[in-house]
């Protein structure tokens, strides 16, 4: 039933994404802030879907903890499910995605509606510079902007690898950050077709005022995302039944 369940979901999802691809066609005239709208909206067909026909159920708890006006989110990144997940949370959201998203056809041009913020991997200590500008730009207009501290999806309990850039952005920005911890790569796990029912949790921790210094702040988003998402792996190995973490994934998720 596993496998039937998470082929029936997978099947759904992906004929609900190009389903939404083809309604923002038209979307995409409208003025931005309409545009993320629905956005949303194809964001909250895609948690419904995965509680359905997937059984997996999204909690988010914390809300209350985000600012007002333009913010760093800095986020866990264990699976797909993140990357929608999180935009109903936030009034005016935008990523920071590696630019080669950017020439997917039509999913390339929702991005650039979206004003989401580019980054050049290949462009050395100039790629920085732009995003930084960028990332400066939105979040002065009053938006969130969502950045991935570790660059790419993780395995629960993997050894965390978090890069500068967060605390880059976090010192030019000059507005709070939000760390964000869950355990979605327990149900959704990475370069997996496997889609396991239970409870994703999502927790959004105090926000991190500005004017810290950079190390001081590095230190800070990791103990904060790490602590809180090891919390909920535990949690969540229990309800699967998979008994708590081995004690060399504890010990390397402390890193």
């Amino acid at each position: 039933m596993l496998i039937v369940r998470s082929l029936l979901f997978n099947t759904a999802f992906y004929a609900n994404l190009i389903l939404w691809q083809i309604i923002l066609i038209p979307g995409a005239l409208v003025p931005r802030r309409q545009f993320m709208e629905l956005v949303k909206m194809w964001a909250r067909t895609s948690v419904w879907l995965l509680r359905v026909v997937a059984g997996i159920r999204v909690v988010i708890t914390g809300q209350e903890k985000i600012p007002a006006g333009g913010a760093l989110v800095a986020a866990k990144h264990q699976s797909f499910l993140e990357t929608f997940a999180l935009l109903p949370l936030l009034d005016d959201p935008t990523y920071i995605l590696k630019r080669e998203l950017m020439w997917i056809p039509f999913f390339g041009w929702y991005l650039a509606k979206a004003r989401c913020v580019p980054i050049d991997r290949k462009a050395g200590s100039m790629a920085l510079v732009q995003m930084t500008a960028r990332a400066k730009e939105e979040a002065q207009h009053g938006r969130q902007i969502i950045i991935f501290p570790e660059g790419t999806r993780r395995p629960p309990g993997a050894p965390p690898a978090y890069k500068y850039g967060v605390a880059h952005l976090y010192q030019n920005l000059g507005f709070p950050c939000v760390p964000i911890a869950m355990n979605s790569g327990l149900y959704w796990p990475r370069r997996q077709f496997i889609r396991r029912p239970g409870t994703v949790r999502i927790e959004v921790q105090d926000a991190i005022p500005p004017g810290l210094a950079r190390e001081e702040f590095f230190k800070l988003v990791q103990e904060r995302i790490e602590t809180a998402s090891n919390r909920l792996l535990e949690e969540g190995r229990a309800e699967l039944g998979m008994g708590p973490a081995s004690s060399s994934e504890t010990s390397l998720s402390k890193v």
